[in-house]
């Protein structure tokens, strides 16, 4: 082998090992999830147990479409907390705790995702317009959710509705934060999972 493959072999080994210590360094050191509120007595119309409801994924602009947990500045200015994530890209964790919180209120025949094979009624739309730990004077997190229920049979929007809670942080490290967007987060989902039962 020539002098000049084994000096491209050698720097392409050094390019390796380099990027795979960057790729360990911002590699998260904790996983935080989302909790699914319980004991829920919502209000069901008249025949809403027979109902099943599709909850697709929710939409969201680029900055809250990933596992970063984001921290919010004035401006707004988007950062987000360093070794630290979501168990998965926020709208599927967003998703399955729409989905437990449902099944919690037992007041619904199904509740699926997309290509479980469910003959549905309505699909719960949404999209994360707020998802986030503000520190713009005030440490606080916001969780802000756009909520449309369309029938499934004619494509009519049955009901829509923004749902928005704000929880207070105790401190902008990474366990309050997350508390903080835990406790909005269970609100939101209360109030969207009666709204829901109420209009299927």
């Amino acid at each position: 082998m020539s002098l000049a493959r084994i000096a491209t072999a050698v720097f392409a080994m050094a390019v390796l090992v380099a990027l795979g210590g960057c790729a360990s360094t911002n590699a998260p050191e904790a996983y935080y999830g989302l909790t699914a509120p319980e004991n829920l007595e919502a209000r069901a119309r008249s025949g809403s147990g027979a109902r099943q409801v599709l909850v697709p994924q929710p939409r969201a602009l680029q900055a809250l479409d990933t596992a970063n947990i984001a921290v919010v500045d004035a401006g707004p200015v988007y950062t987000y907390f360093p070794k630290a994530a979501w168990t998965d890209t926020l709208p599927k964790v967003v998703q399955a705790k729409i989905v437990q919180s449902l099944e919690n209120t037992r007041g619904l025949r199904g509740v699926g995702l997309p290509g479980e094979g469910l003959l549905i009624d309505y699909q719960l739309q949404t999209d994360l317009r707020a998802f986030e730990l503000r520190i713009d004077g005030r440490d606080r997190a916001v969780v802000e959710i756009m909520a449309r229920l369309v029938n499934d049979r004619n494509g009519r929007t049955r009901a829509s509705r923004i749902f928005r809670a704000e929880a207070p942080a105790r401190s902008t490290n990474v366990r309050d934060g997350v508390a903080a967007m835990n406790a909005a987060t269970d609100a939101v989902l209360r109030e969207m999972s009666a709204w829901v039962l109420g209009n299927v």
